[in-house]
């Protein structure tokens, strides 16, 4: 009898131990994907990053009808200003999304898609607010952020506080902005108020004390990595050469405004992250990923460097894409989708360089090292 309990406890305990090595392993296979999800990622900035806020307001910025999108998984025009993806979109496969963050202005962000993240950006803004007031109702830099605050109370309302902000620091953010604050401000017509008030190395100084107050609000509101770029080549765009070039060259003044902005952005950065005593702002230089591909084309499969592929006029850089404009039937042969924004192709060459471009690229490291060392942590 006494045999008897003994083999039945043994083969109870058995019993009972792989239960719970089944429970463990079940837990295992459904929390994996908790656990091994993508980081958060929040995109704040202009119509480089814009993927549809813009849909939702009344402005003249924007991309919502063919042939922007041609080139999308749904061949569809959604807000982006391209042919297909941006940089916010390639960025967000790169630290793999199971999709890009949908525009916080549209009303399928809800639930667990607020957990992949958000996209404030809005075409036609820029650091200053007075940049872009001829496209009317924008999401300018201060309304991002606050709907960054909002969007935080509504995922409160989902995971609780604690997670909430866990998220938010373990978070990565992309903010692309500041082009506009030259093309569609300071060199906005012959004799913009901006330049009659200020002379180009004030007015840059401005900007950037200005974006650093903004940039600090932003770490203020919880995130720990954040990818400032800066602006790209903005003399070269096709916009800038149908209207300022000389001899087919890049605009010498729109470049110097460059030469003189980015530059002062970098040791800014290097500055904020000296005073925090982290590498919280990683600077990534656009406009020199830019410049190699508009000065060797052929290096990256391009054929054209200087003209659209959608648009009108000199290098099709007057007015917008529309379906009356002149289309390119091969977009990945050309740099520039519209006058003003890169194709699909060139965004991925601009964000492969932000992944593993070397300190001539980006500053302190690239993505591919942020997400490494965040592995670890």
């Amino acid at each position: 009898m006494i045999q008897l309990m003994a083999t039945y406890s043994l083969s109870n305990s058995v019993t009972t131990i792989c239960c719970l090595i089944f429970l463990a392993l079940l837990g295992t296979i459904y929390l994996a994907p908790q656990a091994e999800a993508a980081r958060a990622f929040f995109v704040f900035g202009d119509s480089l990053v814009d993927n549809g806020n813009n849909n939702y307001l009344i402005t003249s910025a924007r991309a919502d009808s063919y042939p922007y999108g041609i080139d999308s998984p749904t061949h569809r025009a959604s807000g982006r200003f391209s042919n297909g993806l941006n940089i916010a979109d390639i960025i967000s496969q790169k630290i793999g999304s199971v999709e890009p963050p949908l525009p916080y202005l549209s009303p399928d962000l809800n639930g667990r898609r607020l957990l992949i993240g958000a996209n404030f950006a809005s075409a036609g803004v820029g650091i200053l607010n007075d940049t872009g007031v001829q496209f009317l109702n924008i999401l300018r830099m201060p309304t991002q952020l606050a709907y960054f605050q909002e969007y935080q109370r509504r995922v409160q309302a989902l995971i609780g506080r604690d997670q909430t902000k866990r998220l938010i620091e373990q978070s990565l953010v992309l903010i692309t902005v500041g082009g506009n604050d030259f093309v569609n401000n300071y060199y906005l017509g012959p004799s913009s108020a901006r330049s009659r008030q200020l002379p180009l190395p004030r007015y840059v100084k401005y900007v950037i004390s200005e974006y650093k107050k903004l940039l600090m609000n932003l770490y203020k509101l919880g995130p720990r990595r954040i990818l400032v770029t800066g602006t790209g080549a903005m003399g070269c765009v096709p916009g800038e050469l149908a209207t300022r070039s000389t001899n087919g060259g890049c605009s010498a003044e729109i470049q110097r405004a460059g030469a003189l902005y980015n530059p002062q952005l970098d040791q800014m950065l290097k500055g904020l992250n000296k005073k925090l005593g982290k590498d919280v702002f990683i600077s990534a230089n656009n406009g020199q990923m830019h410049l190699d591909f508009i000065n060797n084309p052929r290096a990256f499969g391009f054929t054209n460097s200087k003209v659209a592929c959608c648009g009108q006029g000199p290098y099709n850089g007057v007015g917008l894409c529309t379906f009356l404009s002149n289309l390119c039937p091969n977009r990945a042969l050309y740099a520039f989708w519209d006058a003003f924004h890169p194709s699909e192709k060139a965004s991925r060459i601009i964000v492969q360089q932000m992944n593993s471009g070397s300190i001539r690229y980006m500053s302190p490291m690239n993505l591919s090292t942020i997400m490494a060392l965040d592995s670890t942590t």
